[in-house]
């Protein structure tokens, strides 16, 4: 069998979900969870989202602890396979802390998943701040000293952001949105 195309395993995924809108407890939504799983095990976005509804949903002749254990594996997956994402870490983090009563394994995957989406923000801000000063308009000048303020809070031994920020400064001050730069 050939390994599905995204665009095939983004259907798939799509239908499981639509399968669970109208009626949340809707076994059909786990059995294609369950097929995009054996075509592509390592599709993370379908581990994550088979795990929780393994979580939720009643089966019939499955005993919880046996949902639960599967669950615990398919986020195991997830983290391995989305090379440790934030999401996946949470999650994982969720259900041990939830599950297994492990609030120290789960404060440890936590921290993880809070350290790689603040690097995320780190490098989407600096993005955007970048992107607004290249526009050199008052507005998104505007923007992008606004947003590099709040920036240099959150991070402020970014170098990365500071870079930006000066940028911005330094064409606001040439659009008279700030005091002249003094040389």
């Amino acid at each position: 069998m050939a390994h599905p195309s995204l665009d095939e395993l983004t259907a798939m995924f799509q239908a499981a979900r639509k399968a669970g809108e109208a009626d949340k407890d809707n076994p059909e939504q786990i059995r294609i969870h369950r097929e995009l799983l054996a075509a592509c095990p390592a599709f993370a976005p379908n581990l994550l989202r088979l795990a929780r509804l393994l979580q939720l949903i009643d089966q019939p002749d499955v005993d919880a602890q046996e949902s639960f254990s599967e669950a615990q594996r398919l986020l195991e997956q997830a983290v391995q396979s989305s090379e440790r994402s934030a999401p996946s870490l949470v999650e994982l983090g969720y259900f041990l802390d939830d599950l297994h009563n492990a609030p120290d394994d789960a404060f440890a995957l936590y921290q993880e998943g809070a350290e790689k989406s603040l690097e995320t923000l780190e490098y989407a801000w600096a993005g955007m701040i970048r992107h607004w000063t290249d526009k050199r308009t008052r507005e998104s000048l505007s923007q992008a000293l606004q947003l590099g303020e709040r920036a240099l809070k959150v991070f402020p031994d970014s170098e990365r952001i500071l870079y930006y920020v000066t940028d911005a400064r330094h064409y606001a001050a040439q659009q008279g949105l700030l005091p002249p730069e003094e040389d």
